[in-house]
């Protein structure tokens, strides 16, 4: 149970993250009305929130950190695919799976282990 939920945390806090910078990267590069920046600004306040949810027994905040930055990595990719069109290449895909792995090393094989 505890993997779920830290995925679906994972996930939440990269699309926060991601999201909520997006959200300034328009208003300032597209010119877009400056309540896009004010509602990107709250979604990223929030994203901190988010990952101080995830199990305790996963880990502290830099192993934590350190492994959201995997799942930042592929969600990042992802976005710029379904929301900007742009079809992610060979070394995208394979940086991906290699973040994945890593993020797996991080949080979940020393859990399966113990």
């Amino acid at each position: 149970m505890d993997v779920v939920r830290s995925v679906i945390y994972f996930v939440l806090a990269g699309l926060c993250e991601i999201g909520g910078g997006y959200l300034v990267w328009i208003t300032l590069r597209d010119g877009r009305s400056v309540w896009f920046a004010v509602a990107g600004a709250l979604i990223l306040v929030l994203y901190g929130v988010v990952p101080t949810l995830q199990p305790t027994a996963l880990g502290g905040f830099g192993r934590i950190y350190a492994a959201y930055g995997g799942v930042f990595i592929v969600l990042s990719v992802l976005w710029g695919w379904v929301v900007d069109g742009v079809r992610p290449d060979l070394f995208e895909v394979v940086g991906s799976v290699i973040a994945l792995v890593g993020v797996f090393v991080i949080i979940y094989l020393p859990a399966l282990l113990r």
